[in-house]
């Protein structure tokens, strides 16, 4: 590879505001030619998350960090995102395999946190998730009884 062809992968160190989590990430395409997915959803808003989906493997703890990592569940209560108990960094989304095409098992993962990243001049591309993401826009951060059946009774209502 000469110095004009641009790498087929990177592999971005990152970690939480106080260091209790220390990780790092392989992309590929690198970040510099990735897009990343910038979400206006209650979660995402509420956590400044800029997104990257790379598969499991891709992303590695160090020093066990990951056993420091705290979880939240909202709505569905499918997704755990991973944060800093310490210092409340969010660190990643953990679909547990609802995210990925094709059965691929990726993760979530905020690229905020990576080091010596300059966000501005990362190719963000916009989701309207607060009309996307079922269920519809919850401010409240509360999942209720009762929605997986009225969420299934409106799509097959929607299919007709």
């Amino acid at each position: 590879m000469d110095s004009t062809t641009p790498p087929s992968s990177q592999t971005y160190p990152a970690n939480c505001h106080c260091g209790l989590i220390t990780y790092s990430v392989t992309l590929s395409p690198p970040l510099s030619t990735h897009t990343v997915l910038n979400c206006n959803c209650s979660i995402c808003t509420r956590n400044g998350y800029l997104l990257v989906y790379p598969l499991r493997p891709a992303v590695t703890f160090h020093n066990d960090s990951h056993k420091h990592l705290s979880k939240y569940r909202f709505n569905s209560k499918t997704k755990d995102h991973l944060f800093c108990p310490q210092c409340g960094t969010s660190i990643l989304i953990d679909g547990n395999g609802a995210y990925g095409e094709d059965g691929e098992d990726v993760l979530g993962v905020n690229v905020r946190p990576f080091r010596d990243v300059d966000v501005a001049s990362l190719k963000l591309e916009f989701s309207d998730g607060r009309r996307e993401i079922d269920p519809p826009y919850d401010d409240s951060g509360r999942w209720y009884e009762g929605y997986e059946e009225k969420a299934g009774a409106e799509k097959e209502k929607d299919k007709k």
